[in-house]
């Protein structure tokens, strides 16, 4: 399993995507682990290499004796990036991972690319508030404190109508070390950056939610944006862990602050890259080879605006713009594109399931007629593509 070893302290960590690209850390609340960023990790993954870690105390992650503290917390990720040889990375922390987002940011800023703060605060409440915790999950573990962090985490809705990500959460914090709990609790507890806001000059993004109990946002996320210069802010329609009850939307925000597009930019060195992502190569270099002085202007609009321009947005994953250009390719009777997407989309990660799903929702909304079509010609590339496969193994044999 991966683990970096931090100050006598095994951390456990997963880093996933190509190392060629920026790589984004993710910092979780307290009680979680790495898991709570699933969403985000699936959609980010072929833009970012993503780094998830289970902070000390929690998870997989070594749980060492006595009360930790923020800074503590902020060294771990110092030293994991050190020893993963991560010079520079934007940063995503809600409410625990981000009082250690605004510690790095105030400490190690040079390392910083972009920071997200979700969900968190300058100061956590007061002392008080967070012994009365300690003591209750001293006397009576973690079943003590679950039904009330379930509350502060999701809104009613989430949790009446059975979402599987409450009842993720709620194992993970009934599985979690009570120590280890306790001993963030406390480096929660003696935190108070309300002083040091004005030292973060790192790009920053705070998200709220406006059905937030645990750090509401007048009280903790306007404080943050109102403190940090510069900085931008979003509150969504969310409990305490809005990157689960709006993951799109939690989502796409983030990576439109890290990864910002420059309004002035040509689209058209994007749009060839993707068109060659989601056509193929041989297609394209067959279709620059056969451009001419007429069709020039038509292929750059195609570059920059279908394929530079809205196969680039964050909103939706290529998978689903594929199956949605499909459908509606498939209602229009565009059957020479549609046969392209189904080809390109087979070789490229689709897979037979994915176009009967999309073709008999096509039957449904847009007619059978159209759909008997569709099927005929998804039968056909499955049919070549059976074939190459079936010679592919021949010529091996011989």
């Amino acid at each position: 399993m991966p683990f970096v070893t931090t100050a006598n302290t095994r951390i456990f960590y997963r880093l996933e995507g190509r190392p060629d690209l920026p790589v984004l850390v993710f910092s979780h609340s307290l009680g979680c682990d790495h898991g709570m960023w699933a969403p985000q990790a699936t959609d980010l993954i072929n833009d970012f290499q993503v780094l998830g870690y289970d902070t000390r105390g929690h998870g997989a992650s070594d749980v060492p004796p006595g009360d930790y503290t923020v800074e503590q917390l902020g060294r771990d990720v110092l030293d994991l990036a050190d020893a993963l040889h991560i010079r520079e990375f934007s940063f995503c922390g809600l409410s625990m991972g981000g009082a250690v987002g605004q510690w790095l940011a105030i400490n190690a800023p040079e390392r910083l690319k972009a920071l997200v703060l979700a969900n968190t605060a300058p100061r956590f409440g007061t002392p008080e508030i967070w012994e009365q915790r300690i003591r209750a999950v001293r006397e009576g573990g973690m079943k003590a404190i679950v039904d009330m962090a379930i509350e502060r985490f999701f809104a009613p809705e989430m949790r009446e109508q059975g979402d599987p990500q409450v009842q993720s959460i709620r194992a993970v914090l009934l599985g979690a070390d009570p120590q280890g709990y306790l001993r963030c609790c406390a480096a929660l507890r003696d935190m108070d950056y309300r002083p040091l806001l004005g030292k973060i000059k790192v790009p920053t993004l705070v998200i709220g939610g406006d059905r937030d109990p645990s750090t509401p946002w007048t009280e903790n996320g306007e404080v943050l944006a109102k403190g940090i210069a510069g900085a931008r802010s979003l509150v969504l329609p969310a409990a305490h862990l809005s990157n689960l009850a709006r993951p799109h939307s939690f989502t796409t925000t983030l990576i439109e602050f890290v990864q910002p597009k420059s309004p002035y930019a040509d689209p058209l060195p994007a749009g060839m890259g993707t068109r060659r992502h989601v056509l193929g190569d041989d297609h394209v270099n067959r279709a620059v080879a056969a451009t001419t002085d007429f069709t020039r202007e038509f292929q750059s609009l195609i570059t920059r605006y279908v394929w530079g321009t809205i196969w680039t947005r964050p909103g939706l994953d290529r998978r689903t713009r594929r199956l949605l250009a499909l459908g509606l390719m498939t209602a229009l009777g565009r059957w020479e594109e549609f046969r392209l997407h189904v080809r390109a989309g087979l070789e490229r990660g689709l897979e037979p399931c994915d176009l009967k799903e999309v073709l008999l929702q096509a039957a449904v909304y847009a007619g059978v007629p159209a759909a008997n079509t569709a099927f005929a010609i998804a039968q056909e590339e499955l049919k070549r593509i059976s074939n190459a496969a079936a010679g592919e193994v021949q010529q091996e044999k011989k």
